[in-house]
């Protein structure tokens, strides 16, 4: 996949300023990327070969691998990722915020 053909595909989504991101339909728009595979989409391969054991060795082997991607490529990965993290912390923010209003329902 193109960056031409990503902004589209985010600005389609989202809108034009990403005015209608929210965490449930971002969540729902990186499921779908993963689904429609973009990993297939970026390099033409999908490889779930990890030999790392903990969190951290993940972390520092996807960086590692980022680096070594076309500059297209690794700019859409790291694009989504801080997407992700970003709206995952407003969904936490929220969800705080909601729980000291309405209190803990379990």
């Amino acid at each position: 996949m193109d960056i031409g053909d990503f902004k589209n595909l985010v600005k389609k989504a989202f809108g034009e300023n990403l005015d209608h991101a929210t965490p449930e339909n971002v969540k729902e728009f990186l499921d779908n990327m993963t689904a429609c595979g973009l990993e297939s989409a970026i390099d033409g391969r999908a490889v779930l070969d990890e030999d790392a054991s903990l969190y951290e060795e993940i972390v520092k082997d996807f960086f590692s691998k980022v680096l070594d991607m076309p500059k297209e490529d690794a700019l859409i990965v790291l694009w989504l990722l801080a997407f992700d993290l970003v709206f995952s912390a407003i969904e936490a923010q929220q969800a705080d915020r909601f729980k000291s209003i309405f209190g803990d329902f379990k």
